[in-house]
């Protein structure tokens, strides 16, 4: 019997990458996206199911589930996605862009794992794998709302894995370093600096090195991840995925608070 996944943010980046491999894997595909009625390329792969789910809306996530198991019967594996960045100094940040931050990657990710999970228990099996970020392991400047979240992420599933665990559920977090997607354009939001001056000169070096920033355009390796993690049957819960994030976070475990932020500062010029 084929096994079914259900993804968000599947419009784009990792999330179609990764429905577009567990199709060709022969898999049962609930592709999810806020607009459903604009996606063409995944409409045309007969085991996907294309579903609008919003992360931030409970009910578009009660229904995208419910259709999903009612189109194949369960789901096996859930990969929580759907998740954006918002850059910027943390003073600059309004509260209704620190809640919406908070609300995709955070208590998004938390409302579609408690939907999906009723099932899982169910049938005493299931994966549940949270695309967390090597920023969730180490940190950069302007980005502390973005980090929170994934710190969070981190936490969450981390403690999540010993009561999922004797019942059948495993927790996985897949952790991507820097990849050419949509994370860098409609995916990001930054703070207006407007009257906040003092921030500027350090923000301007943040935003060149991060256009200097060697980003991958392969993001086939996080799909890649994502189905490891879904298939491999074993006890492992992180998966840091492309160079750059395997060399941060074994360079965050050499060095001690100190030391690693001397070089980040030399790094970022900041």
């Amino acid at each position: 019997m084929k096994k079914t996944v259900l993804i968000t943010g599947a419009s784009s980046g990792f999330g179609k990458a990764a429905a577009k491999l567990f199709d060709t894997n022969g898999w049962n595909v609930i592709a999810t996206m806020r607009s459903p009625e604009k996606e063409t390329e995944l409409a045309k792969l007969s085991n996907v199911f294309i579903s609008q789910l919003d992360v931030t809306d409970k009910l578009s996530i009660q229904n995208a589930v419910a259709a999903g198991i009612e189109k194949f019967g369960k789901i096996d594996v859930l990969v929580n996605n759907a998740g954006y960045g918002a850059l910027g100094a943390f003073e600059a940040a309004t509260e209704e862009q620190v809640k919406q931050q908070f609300d995709v990657n955070l208590f998004g990710l938390i409302a579609v794992t408690k939907a999906v999970l009723p099932g899982m228990r169910q049938q005493q099996s299931g994966v549940i794998i949270n695309v967390s970020s090597v920023g969730g392991r180490i940190t950069f400047p302007f980005s502390s709302l973005y980090h929170a979240t994934k710190f969070a992420v981190e936490g969450l599933t981390e403690s999540m894995q010993y009561e999922l665990k004797p019942l059948g559920i495993s927790l996985k977090i897949v952790e991507p370093g820097g990849y050419k997607t949509e994370f860098a354009g409609r995916s990001m939001t930054l703070f207006n600096l407007d009257g906040l001056d003092d921030y500027q000169p350090a923000f301007n070096k943040f935003i060149t090195m991060l256009d200097q920033w060697d980003m991958s355009e392969n993001i086939g390796e996080v799909a890649d991840a994502i189905y490891e993690a879904a298939t491999d049957g074993s006890e492992k819960l992180r998966y840091p995925v492309g160079h750059d994030a395997v060399q941060l976070v074994q360079t965050r475990r050499q060095m001690d608070d100190v030391d690693f932020k001397k070089m980040m500062t030399a790094q970022t010029g900041i």
